[in-house]
Formats: structure tokens, C-alpha cells, sequence
């Protein structure tokens, strides 16, 4: 099964165990799904991006529900016009929808027969909702082997995964991927990958400007 970006990420942020969201600090992985939306959006044709300008190119839909509510979002946002609606600001604003959208992945990703929904409840009373990988599928583990054949092996990178490992690099979810070590021994190849695709150097840069930007806020409060 060809699995969308979005679809991967959401992946690398389940344990593979328990299938519940592993922890990560802040908004990192509301702002790594918004960035995986808009790098598909972008490989389907649909914008156009720079670290300061989104541009909608094409408003049909592209037959993915998910991807099509953002377009439509985006077209809504007359995006063309409204200069002061940066990548930043887009991928921002998408972030605010992430639970949604997270939800509508997961569901996908079950209907697929990629996860499993477990209905648990947390201390006997408060409903909680698990995403454990399914029997006999390998997605989950694949997403991760490729990445660390990319970045411990010197393997040749497709562009996806150039891109998925720029968006994990600019939320800090490279931990997800590499040990501690792995990440001290491959750091200069993570950088390198990171910036080979141009829509990797502007979304990925964007994402780590609002990711920044959110840390420093909430260090404040």
C-alpha cells in the first residue's frame, strides 16, 4: 500500500506497542501533519511555496478527502491575494485543525487495514481511543527503516523521504527515528538531506520558524 505523507507521519507518531501518541513537546506534531498536507498539496500541483509565499496554482480537487478539505480551505482563503498569508501563516492556521485531521488519518489508516482502533478506558472510567499497527503490516516499521537507511546507510533518498525527513528535522521529530547516538553520528547527514529538495528548504523552514516562534511563546506563559 502507497501510503501519503501525512499518512507516514501520523505512523512515526504512534508507538508501535501501544499504539497511543508517543510524547513530544509542544505543537510539534499538529505542525508536522500541517506541513505533510501542504507538501502533498504541493506535489500534486496544487500551490506553489516559497518561506515567505503560498500560492494557490490549481483549485481542482485531488481526490483525497483530506488533502481536498485544506485545498478548499486554502481557495477559500484566496490565497493568490492575500499577500499577508505567508507559508507560515498557512501552516499555522492548518495546525489549529490537527485534531480533526489526525483523526480523519487514523480512521483512514484502519479502514485501510494498516492500524487496529482499540476503545479502552483510562483508569477504568475516561474513554481512550488506541492506534496499535495491525498484524502482518509493515508500514509502520517501514516508514522507520527507510529513514534510517537514508540517514545511517547513505542510502540514496527518494524525494519523499528527502521531504519527510526535512519536516522531521524542523519539529524535532527526529528522535523518532535515530537513538540518541545514531542522532550525534548522523547529524550532518540529516542537514545535508534535509535541504536537497527546494520544497523541503521552504516548508520545512517555515514549520521550524512557527515551531520556534510557538516554544518561545509558551516559555513565556
Amino acid at each position: 500500500m502507497s501510503l501519503t505523507m501525512p499518512e507516514e507521519i501520523l505512523l512515526l507518531l504512534l508507538d508501535d506497542e501501544t499504539g497511543k501518541p508517543v510524547g513530544l513537546p509542544g505543537p510539534a506534531g499538529d505542525l508536522a501533519l500541517a506541513g505533510a498536507i501542504l507538501m502533498e498539496l504541493a506535489l500534486a500541483g496544487r500551490i506553489d511555496t516559497d518561506l515567505d509565499r503560498l500560492v494557490l496554482v490549481q483549485k481542482r480537487p485531488t481526490g483525497d478527502a483530506l488533502l481536498d478539505g485544506v485545498l478548499a480551505q486554502l481557495a477559500a482563503g484566496d490565497v493568490a491575494m492575500a499577500a499577508e498569508r505567508t507559508s507560515r501563516w498557512w501552516i499555522q492556521d492548518i495546525a489549529k485543525s490537527a485534531p480533526a485531521l489526525r483523526a480523519q488519518v487514523l480512521e483512514r489508516l484502519v479502514d485501510a487495514g494498516v492500524l487496529r482502533r482499540i476503545e479502552d478506558r483510562f483508569l477504568w472510567v475516561f474513554p481512550e481511543r488506541r492506534y496499535p499497527k495491525a498484524t502482518g503490516r509493515a508500514e509502520t516499521a517501514e516508514v522507520r527503516r527507510r529513514l534510517r537507511g537514508v540517514l545511517l546507510e547513505d542510502e540514496i533518498p527518494d524525494p519523499r523521504d528527502a521531504l519527510l525527513i526535512g519536516l522531521a528535522r524542523a519539529t524535532g521529530l527526529v528522535p523518532l527515528v535515530l537513538s540518541e547516538e545514531e542522532q550525534a553520528q548522523a547529524a550532518a547527514r540529516v542537514e545535508q538531506v534535509a535541504g536537497l529538495e527546494e520544497l523541503s528548504r521552504s516548508l520545512s523552514a517555515a514549520t521550524r520558524d512557527v515551531y520556534a516562534a510557538l516554544l518561545r511563546q509558551g516559555a513565556m506563559h
